[in-house]
């Protein structure tokens, strides 16, 4: 399959960020600016363009120019209902575009070559793939064929919500990424900001990294 044509990434912010207090975690300061900020910088220069899936008023995003898509599937259904979201926008939006790639907004260190690690893992087949590090599989993190929307929007609409299960049911690849470097400290790639404590942990590691 040739995989030279555009790939779109997809936010997913469609959570409630509940252990983090509530609210849009994304939009939590970290070195400074916001953390949605970091995300779009380091997933732009790797994708042809970024849509952003986000429950609720779409105008607390406005400033950073992106579309803005709801779940299609009602009820706060988790991850795969930000993932089908997105790639509905795509199929709507986009025709040609067989693949995105979805990035979770609490990730601020994942690799400036995450797509391009996968489209490499992908050529000459239709490859579901999904990120993986010595800290196991991330699930949310993934390049998607755009022709998985119909099974992806069944499987939702019965209830099915469990992404990591879901994955590996349609025969998701993982492909390994190793640590990046934060400040001179080795950190994982999909660490995640969960938690007020996870927050501050990233805030540190940016701090070491300041000129």
């Amino acid at each position: 399959m040739d995989l030279t044509g555009p790939v779109v990434g997809v936010l997913l912010a469609g959570g409630r960020s509940s252990r983090m207090g509530g609210g849009d975690k994304c939009l939590r300061p970290l070195g400074g600016e916001p953390i949605l900020t970091r995300i779009i910088d380091r997933l732009g220069p790797q994708v042809s363009e970024i849509v952003l899936n986000a429950n609720g008023d779409a105008s607390r995003f406005a400033a950073f120019g992106l579309p803005a898509v709801e779940d299609s599937i009602a009820g706060f259904n988790g991850p795969l209902a930000g993932v089908l979201a997105g790639i509905e926008w795509v199929t709507a939006n986009r025709p040609r575009t067989d693949y995105v790639v979805t990035v979770a907004t609490d990730t601020p260190f994942f690799p400036t070559d995450l797509v391009q690690r996968f489209l490499a893992e992908a050529n000459d087949a239709f490859k579901f793939l999904v990120a993986q590090s010595a800290e196991g599989t991330h699930p949310v993190v993934g390049l998607w064929p755009v022709k998985l929307a119909a099974e992806l929007k069944a499987s939702l609409e019965r209830g099915d919500r469990k992404v990591t299960s879901w994955v590996r049911d349609h025969g998701a690849v993982d492909v390994f990424f190793p640590p990046v470097d934060v400040g001179g400290t080795q950190v994982d790639p999909f660490f995640n900001i969960n938690k007020p404590e996870d927050l501050a942990a990233a805030e540190a590691l940016i701090g070491l990294d300041a000129p």
